[in-house]
């Protein structure tokens, strides 16, 4: 897939976390926003997996299935990991950054709906884009 579509997909994204934002405001479990992100991505025609494993290679090898789960993963590219915390620290960016790597994939957003301004609560975060 092209940057440019790419591109397009996180923005679709984002338009989608704002619709969720504004329609539940701050304050609810992060499995709620999960839940209402993925529906609003599916409405608006884009192809959406929740909860999706991602295997750990090390070495060439793969090892055991050790739980690792992207929260939703938009039209096969685009990784969005929903957080319902204080703020985005360095360790969310990076724990996305590493799933964009082992996934072999480009751009991911850390959407926490826990702010006052969904503004506030967008990390992106990409792997060779």
């Amino acid at each position: 897939m092209n940057e440019e579509r790419i591109n397009q997909l996180g923005k679709l994204a984002l338009d989608c976390a704002f619709r969720v934002h504004t329609a539940l405001g701050p304050g609810l479990l992060e499995s709620s926003y999960k839940a209402c992100l993925a529906y609003e991505l599916a409405k608006a025609g884009a192809v959406v997996l929740v909860e999706v494993p991602v295997p750990l290679v090390y070495d060439g090898q793969k090892i055991a299935d050790v739980g690792y789960r992207l929260d939703i993963l938009l039209e096969g590219e685009v990784i969005l990991e929903t957080k319902s915390v204080e703020g985005i620290s360095p360790v969310h960016r990076a724990q996305l950054l590493s799933y964009l790597r082992l996934s072999s994939r480009r751009l991911g957003y850390v959407l926490n709906f826990n702010v006052v301004s969904m503004r506030d609560g967008i990390a992106r975060v990409v792997n060779r884009l």
